[in-house]
C-alpha cells in the first residue's frame, strides 16, 4: 500500500489572515517589523511540530503610493527575517519568496545557500516571476502592462534562472574542500560552468548546501 505523508506549513502575512487584523484592541499595530512578533510566531510553529513557515514577498505596496495604506505591507525582506528565525529554532523549514524578475542569478543563489548553510540545511525558496504592475512601476517600467513583459518572456526567464542557481548551488564537489595546512591548498579545482544565454562565468563563493538538496518550491507566478 502506497503511504502518503502530509506536510503542513504556516503562510505568516505581515496583517495576519486579515487586512484589518491590525485594528483588533489586542493587536499591535507596529508588530510587523517586530522581531518578537514573527519569533513568537516561528517557536510555535516548530512546537506545534509543523513542517514549515512560509513568507509571501512583493516588492511594493499594491497600490498607487499616494494612497493611505489600509493594512501593514509586506515590508521586511523574507531572507533577512528568516535569518533571525534560524537563529531561534532547529527543526523548523524556513520558505523566503524571491522574484526572478528583479534580481540576478548570483545574488539569489548565494543568499539561499548562505542561509541554508546557516540553519543546517532548513531552506527553501519560493519563485515568483511577479505580475505586480506597481512592483514593476519600482524597477522601470511603465505603470501599464502593455510596458512589462509578457508572462511568456516572464516564464523563460524564471526557468533559466533557476537554472543557473542549482548550478551554482551545485558548483562545487563534495570533497572540494580540503583545508590541508600542510600544502596551503585549500580546496580542490573548481567546475567551470557555462551558460547559454548569459555571460555568467564562475562559482559559488561557498561550498555545497548541507545535504546537497537544492530546494526550489512554487506557490504563484
Amino acid at each position: 500500500m502506497t503511504v502518503h505523508e502530509l506536510h503542513l506549513g504556516v503562510n505568516v502575512l505581515s496583517d495576519g489572515m486579515h487586512p484589518a487584523a491590525w485594528r483588533h484592541s489586542s493587536a499591535n499595530p507596529h508588530w510587523f517589523t517586530d522581531p518578537a512578533y514573527w519569533i513568537d510566531i516561528a517557536r510555535a510553529a516548530e512546537r506545534g511540530t509543523l513542517d514549515a513557515l512560509f513568507l509571501a514577498d512583493s516588492p511594493s505596496l499594491f497600490q498607487e503610493p499616494d494612497q493611505p495604506l489600509v493594512a501593514p505591507p509586506l515590508a521586511l525582506d523574507p531572507i533577512v527575517l528568516l535569518s533571525t528565525l534560524a537563529s531561534v529554532t532547529t527543526h523548523l523549514g524556513l520558505i523566503g519568496t524571491v522574484s526572478t524578475s528583479f534580481e540576478e542569478p548570483y545574488n539569489v543563489a548565494r543568499r539561499f545557500a548562505s542561509l541554508d548553510h546557516l540553519s543546517r540545511g532548513r531552506v527553501a525558496w519560493n519563485v515568483v516571476t511577479s505580475s505586480d504592475p506597481f512592483a514593476w512601476q519600482n524597477f522601470g517600467h511603465g505603470p501599464v502592462p502593455d510596458e512589462q513583459p509578457p508572462r511568456a518572456e516572464r516564464y523563460g526567464r524564471a526557468a533559466e534562472f533557476i537554472d543557473i542557481v542549482r548550478a551554482l548551488w551545485d558548483s562545487w564537489d563534495d570533497d572540494a574542500v580540503l583545508a590541508d595546512k600542510r600544502t596551503g591548498a585549500f580546496s580542490r579545482g573548481l567546475f567551470r560552468r557555462e551558460y547559454t544565454s548569459t555571460t555568467l562565468r564562475g562559482h559559488l563563493g561557498l561550498a555545497r548546501v548541507p545535504d546537497r538538496r537544492s530546494r526550489v518550491v512554487s506557490r504563484s507566478a
